[in-house]
């Protein structure tokens, strides 16, 4: 059986949330799809937590997240495309929640769509300067040139990404958020802000710091929330036959001046403040914050909490040119890494050692969802392992002073980043390396020592077994809908949901272990209850019974106890057709009112023996 497409897992999500009725937006970050919906108890929280394309469903900040992996991008494209939702595809209003809910969702939603872009020029920033320190490239080449402008303008000019973000958030048009960013950024206005020459508007004097606007993200977000209301307005008192013209132009000429002069410095002053705040608080002891950051992180990132830190990192950096945050970060990223491969060595569950192994991987790069939902957060004591090599790691890469002069994901690849690139500001990479180090070493030592409850892991996977049945394809052959039988009982449903096969190989096998029940004398059908209570029925071709036997040859009897591929019944497909009978075969769970569903793989073609119909209880 071929794995299921990212089309079929976005089309399983959307249906289990409650469809596209249910959803008032949507967007992913590096591993989750973010639904706000208008009511989540209409979403199958339990289905969707086990469906095999999903890792977790996390219910925080006023979201309604499906974690799905590193592939989430695709799933999310399958999602659009089948759906026509995106980010603002309703304009009604779901349920706000409290105020905190609000602010991360706005957060999430105004950062989330360019954190990948921001975490690839990061990277390549820190690897530039690696190239210039190490010698291997001069700073004053053309190459560097075009390599510094292609790592170092998304920051420049990320009130652009932010504007256009934020409009498409607070659902306001994002070209006028545009036209009235480049006003900011415009260089006239860039150059009286680093002349500090003075600026004003119809004599109310427009304050800026020495760089203006560039870089700047708290009076942007503010602006474009304005905006709305004013865009608002606009529409209210325009004719409909000129507001394409009317609705830019009134916006542009009240926000443009009104963001010179009372927007934009309330917010740098905002700003500022928080700058000073967050420098306040972890001068006080740069070894107990990281070791809370360090320690804790991972818990902020399960509830959504980490969108209210992003924006001080940011701050940081466009204020002060680097940022400590993000470097007391890394260890609690890669001491999940380190929990998970003492799991992978550990576990003797095969399935879970894969996902060990590949969440090993992804963590070192970044993504810890798969590895905390899928290896480290089930099991509880690699988790604690996890959260205090990540408090150790924080603590001595903060204590030490390091410091990051990009952003980007926290990662093995943020290392670079931490390499100073302005005079007279130090940071200690050395000791971010042994801290990432020490964050490993004693998350995978505490894994191995403290162990985790294997019995848990059994209990777990027999769980598992016990809600969810997967039946094997009893043919080989062309998959066809039920409702394609030729036969009105079979099609209606009346016997129970299931598939039929239009088999190649006259050969019928059992599709689960379990007991014959029942095998008509003339071999043509065959009933039988798998071992976890299915009943199944098996019938070949239609109006076969007239054939009073021949072309079949029964290979068990009622009563047999038989495994999954055990060979039931060879018939010859060659002689049912020469009789003018159908050798299309319906496999039915008839006793389907007792699981929640009978679900279908999408299948076009299958051998025997390929999983072929997952039954849910």
């Amino acid at each position: 059986m071929s794995k299921q497409t990212n089309q079929e897992l976005a089309k399983d999500v959307l249906d289990l949330v409650g469809g596209k009725k249910n959803v008032d937006s949507v967007v992913h970050c590096a591993t989750r799809l973010r639904f706000k919906l208008k009511d989540e108890s209409v979403a199958k929280t339990d289905e969707i937590k086990k469906h095999p394309g999903v890792i977790q469903v996390v219910q925080s900040g006023g979201q309604y997240q499906v974690v799905i992996g590193s592939h989430v991008k695709d799933v999310y494209g399958e999602l659009v495309e089948i759906s026509g939702l995106g980010e603002s595809s309703s304009d009604q209003k779901g349920p706000k929640g409290s105020i905190f809910n609000q602010f991360i969702d706005i957060i999430s939603g105004i950062f989330t769509p360019f954190l990948g872009a921001m975490a690839g020029v990061g990277v390549l920033k820190g690897l530039l300067t690696l190239l210039v320190v190490g010698g291997l490239l001069s700073d004053k080449s053309g190459t560097y040139q075009i390599l510094f402008a292609a790592s170092d303008g998304f920051m420049q000019f990320l009130p652009f990404a932010i504007s256009f973000t934020a409009a498409k958030k607070f659902k306001t048009d994002p070209f006028i958020a545009l036209a009235i960013t480049a006003a900011l950024l415009h260089p006239s206005i860039s150059a009286i802000a680093g002349a500090q020459s003075g600026l004003d508007f119809l004599g109310i004097p427009a304050i800026m710091g020495p760089t203006g606007y560039m870089q700047t993200v708290i009076p942007i977000i503010m602006f474009v929330w304005i905006q709305k209301y004013v865009e608002k307005f606009a529409k209210k008192i325009s004719p409909d036959f000129l507001q394409i013209i009317l609705v830019p132009l009134v916006t542009v000429l009240v926000m443009a001046p009104l963001t010179f002069v009372a927007i934009g410095p309330l917010g740098t002053i905002i700003g500022v403040f928080l700058g000073k705040a967050y420098g306040t608080i972890f001068g006080f002891s740069p070894i107990l914050a990281g070791a809370v950051m360090g320690g804790l992180w991972q818990v902020f990132v399960m509830f959504g909490m980490h969108w209210g830190l992003i924006p001080i990192a940011m701050l940081n950096l466009t204020t002060i040119g680097y940022d400590t945050m993000i470097p007391m970060l890394l260890g609690a990223v890669i001491a999940q890494a380190g929990a998970a491969l003492a799991v992978a060595i550990k576990t003797k569950n095969q399935k879970r050692k894969a996902l060990a192994i590949s969440g090993t991987l992804t963590a070192v790069f970044g993504i810890t969802e798969p590895t905390v939902y899928g290896v480290t957060l089930p099991l509880k004591k690699p988790f604690y392992a996890a959260c205090i090599g990540g408090a150790v790691g924080g603590a001595i890469i903060a204590g030490a002073g390091v410091k990051t002069f990009a952003m980007g994901l926290v990662s093995l690849l943020s290392i670079p980043g931490f390499i100073s690139t302005i005079d007279g500001v130090e940071s200690n990479v050395v000791m971010a390396v042994i801290g990432v180090v020490a964050s490993f070493i004693i998350a995978f030592a505490l894994t191995l020592v403290l162990g985790f409850d294997t019995e848990a892991e059994e209990v777990e996977e027999k769980t598992a077994s016990k809600n969810r049945e997967t039946l094997k394809s009893p043919l080989t052959g062309k998959i066809v809908p039920m409702t394609e039988v030729p036969d009105e009982v079979f099609a209606s449903g009346a016997l129970g949901k299931g598939l039929a096969i239009e088999p190649t190989i006259g050969e019928l096998r059992a599709p689960a272990n379990g007991v014959i029940a029942t095998i008509f004398p003339t071999g043509h059908a065959v009933g039988m209850t798998t071992d976890n209570g299915a009943e199944i029925l098996m019938h070949i071709g239609m109006d076969t019974v007239e054939l009073e036997g021949q072309g079949f040859d029964k290979m068990v009897a009622q009563g047999d106890k038989v495994k999954a591929g055990d060979l039931l019944v060879k018939f010859d497909i060659e002689k049912i057709k020469a009789s003018g009978k159908p050798t299309i075969t319906p496999i039915v769970v008839t006793n389907s009112a007792d699981f929640l569903d009978v679900l279908d793989l999408n299948q076009t073609e299958i051998i025997d023996g390929e999983d072929f119909l997952t039954l849910v209880k």
